[in-house]
């Protein structure tokens, strides 16, 4: 679609306009921020150039023009001018991480929550994990006489536990030899290779009189495995998206999608790299689509990646969110790379 520089100035200026005060933009106001250069009279003959070509909608008769979904995609793709952190901007994100707690788990909700507070969206964080992802240990820890703990470590970083109750007396010599059984049999493997079928045989050498007897530990193990498996998922600020009254009455609708994994994934389980927008009906689940998503995504080393996910109106300060997004994420994958290689 090709524009000249006026239709693009105007255009830019009716979006940030309307971003700001959620208003919708007359030809005078635009004429005003112009200073000048452009009469009134010509600005409204080039917004109607640009209705007619779909960038901008009239939501009432008498109204000024908002920007469409095309004209955001145009505003985002050729216009906007992101507004850099400064080195005090940088310092205050920085000074959000909990930085004293090595665990990933606490550092993927930490920036999540930190990020909700900082922009006022909805915040989704990740870390997914990759196919290499090995056991790197396996803990059990007794808490009563028929109630154990497993704790599963695994190379990337990722620490799961499950409580198992078993049908015998628990006593330190039993318990050892479980955790050297387990480690034996499944430390250094990778994650995915830990299927049933794998399980079973393993639970075959242990002697058919144990395999009931041992089974409730096993499955539980299975079951650690799927969860790192299919990565961590945090989720923060949600309650954030009632403030905003374009989305009110779509609110219920917007936190099943939020709540729902597979929706979830299928924006960030992806490989382009780097920030991508979806506006409105652009995103790939109609849920989204009275809404913005913006996505980060990043690397933790050279096996793992995640992604931090913003989710807000459609006009939102995409100048001032993208840049504290991006800075957000980068530093979150420093952090957790940092963490990994403490824990190797």
């Amino acid at each position: 679609m090709e524009l000249d520089a006026r239709k693009l100035r105007i255009l830019s200026a009716i979006v940030e306009t309307y971003i700001a005060t959620g208003e919708p933009v007359g030809s005078k106001l635009v004429a005003g921020i112009l200073e000048g250069k452009v009469s009134p009279a010509t600005v409204r003959n080039e917004m109607a150039v640009l209705f007619e070509q779909g960038l901008l909608e009239q939501p009432h008769t008498s109204a000024g023009r908002v920007p469409s979904h095309l004209g955001y995609r145009l505003y985002l793709d050729e216009l906007m001018r992101a507004r850099p952190l400064t080195d005090g901007e940088k310092q205050e994100i920085e000074a959000l991480f909990n930085l004293r707690d090595p665990d990933p788990d606490r550092l993927l909700e930490d920036a999540a929550k930190a990020l909700a507070e900082y922009t006022g969206c909805a915040v989704i964080s990740t870390a997914l994990t990759r196919e290499s992802a090995r056991v790197r240990k396996i803990e059990l820890i007794q808490a009563t006489d028929r109630t154990v703990v497993i704790l599963l470590i695994t190379s990337n970083g990722m620490v799961k536990n499950k409580v198992c109750r078993v049908d015998f007396l628990l006593t330190p010599k039993i318990l050892e030899f479980l955790q050297n059984f387990a480690n034996g049999n499944l430390a250094g493997r990778s994650i995915n290779e830990i299927t049933t079928a794998y399980l079973g045989s393993v639970a075959f050498t242990l002697g058919k009189e144990y395999v009931d007897i041992f089974s409730p530990i096993l499955s539980a193990i299975y079951e650690l495995c799927r969860e790192c498996s299919d990565g961590r998922i945090y989720r923060s600020g949600t309650s954030n998206l009632l403030e905003y009254e374009d989305l009110r009455r779509v609110a219920n609708q917007l936190f099943r999608v939020i709540n729902s994994r597979e929706a979830v994934l299928e924006l960030i389980d992806r490989e382009e790299e780097g920030i991508r927008v979806f506006v409105g009906k652009e995103n790939p689940n109609s849920g989204f689509a009275d809404s913005s998503v913006v996505i980060s995504r990043y690397r933790i080393g050279q096996d793992n990646t995640g992604a931090m996910g913003l989710i807000g109106p459609i006009r939102m300060d995409y100048a001032r969110v993208i840049p504290h997004l991006e800075y957000f994420s980068q530093t979150l994958g420093r952090l957790l790379e940092a963490t990994l290689e403490e824990q190797k």
